[in-house]
């Protein structure tokens, strides 16, 4: 037992020459490569997303107001 210690005490680095190592670097790629999948596909998510146009809003609800009292006014989108 003795022997075992002191062969993995000799292969340990020292505290001042530490780095990160081929782990942390898999990691950091892995995490990468994974955001750059989801920001695709947050790309993808924003362009099926169609843009409320400023003037429908308003031209809705004036043709509401301008329509007859007897007459039904057109109906409203849902939101």
């Amino acid at each position: 037992m003795p022997l075992t210690f002191g062969v993995l005490a000799a292969a340990a680095p020292a505290s001042d020459n530490v780095t990160p190592g081929l782990l942390a670097f898999l990691v950091f790629a892995v995490m990468a490569v994974a955001l750059v999948f989801l920001l695709k596909s947050m790309n993808k998510q924003f362009r099926k997303i169609t843009p409320k146009a400023e003037g429908t809003a308003t031209a809705s609800a004036a043709a509401r107001s301008k329509a007859a009292p007897g007459e039904p006014s057109a109906p409203e989108t849902p939101k």
